[in-house]
């Protein structure tokens, strides 16, 4: 019993079926994680590093309000987390992927924290010549690069975490109306929808505190990671 689209060999249906589950919740995590960057930190995206690309080429072009230094710095801090989250997946086989995307997600997990201790006491207000919205962009852009890498690796598809176009473009192209079977809708559903709570969470939750956004994402990486490692751990002892 295989996930369908899933290519490679897995721990066992449950840790499948768990992982599904646990990239759906930080799909929600990124939408706190780009409603904190985006919104407070200077326009700048820490995950979905697309977009941050673009905004990056609007600030060379000397657009107003945007950032070449904050854009950087998330660009640079993103490539570095994806070199550790590639390194750890680089010892895994096959058969052993999930187990050390885990560790990767831990990495995430730690670095979320360090940005929520990071954002405490932190209005958004101040974005010139202060070291603490670069820290917070650093140690988020850090979280989301380590988790990208390892979620690449997964390769599940229409779950990579932090991008939609080609999911969205997937709803429509392999749709009834386009003459398609519509696979993995439910998925592909459930990707858009925890981006978009995810968004919508963080735009509000800002207003009362940056730092509860960014405890609220760590937390729900940390439950989807606890979950992870009890479903690998229940197929080690069958």
């Amino acid at each position: 019993m295989c996930l369908v689209g899933w290519s490679f060999m897995t721990s066992s249906p449950a840790a499948e079926k768990t992982m599904v589950y646990a990239l759906l919740g930080m799909t929600i995590v990124t939408g706190l994680v780009d409603a904190v960057s985006f919104l407070s930190l200077g326009r700048v995206f820490t995950a979905n590093m697309t977009g941050n690309v673009v905004i990056l080429a609007f600030a060379t072009a000397r657009v107003s309000g945007l950032s070449i230094a904050r854009s950087s710095m998330a660009l640079l801090s993103f490539l570095v987390g994806a070199i550790l989250g590639g390194r750890i997946m680089a010892r895994a086989n096959a058969e052993a992927q999930i187990q050390f995307a885990a560790q990767a997600f831990l990495l995430e997990i730690a670095f979320l924290l360090a940005a929520s201790l990071c954002a405490i006491g932190y209005r958004g207000h101040v974005l010139e010549d202060s070291f603490q919205p670069f820290a917070l962009i650093a140690l988020m852009a850090l979280a989301m690069g380590t988790r990208n890498a390892a979620v690449r690796k997964l390769a599940i598809p229409d779950l990579t975490t932090t991008v939609l176009t080609l999911t969205i473009t997937g709803i429509a192209a392999d749709s009834s109306i386009a003459n398609g079977n519509n696979p993995r809708l439910a998925r592909r559903v459930g990707s858009v929808a925890a981006m978009f709570l995810g968004a919508a969470l963080g735009a509000v939750i800002i207003h009362y505190s940056i730092s509860a956004a960014l405890w609220l994402g760590t937390a729900i990486s940390a439950l989807c990671s606890a979950a992870l490692f009890r479903s690998l751990r229940a197929s080690d002892s069958l």
